[in-house]
């Protein structure tokens, strides 16, 4: 069974040591992976922790979903599959290098 939550609305400010500190009141925390903006380093606001044992994290989205951390109240889940994502709007030239654009 799936282990990993997702958690939501962070301050910019909360680290992964306090996340898994926090997340450890309600057992065993086998990883924490705050997500970062690739360039800047800068955290996108959530994360997701993967807990010991079903009955773990079911306590832990009892214990802390709509919980108050850095003036911020959490959003905390069971995670998701990742979704595939589609071309996000990147349009292929054709043969002759031009776009599919219609021209009048």
């Amino acid at each position: 069974m799936e282990t990993k939550l997702y958690v939501g609305n962070l301050s910019y400010q909360t680290t992964e040591q306090s996340l898994r500190e926090l997340f450890m009141q309600a057992g065993n925390v086998n990883s924490v992976a705050l997500i970062k903006e690739p360039g800047t380093q800068r955290s996108k606001g959530f994360a997701f922790v993967e807990m010991g044992s079903q009955s773990e994290l079911q306590k832990a989205i009892s214990m802390f979903n709509g919980y108050t951390l850095d003036e911020r109240q959490l959003a905390v889940n069971v995670a998701r599959p990742r979704e595939e994502r589609s071309g996000g709007g990147y349009r292929q030239n054709n043969r002759s290098g031009n776009s599919n654009k219609r021209r009048y």
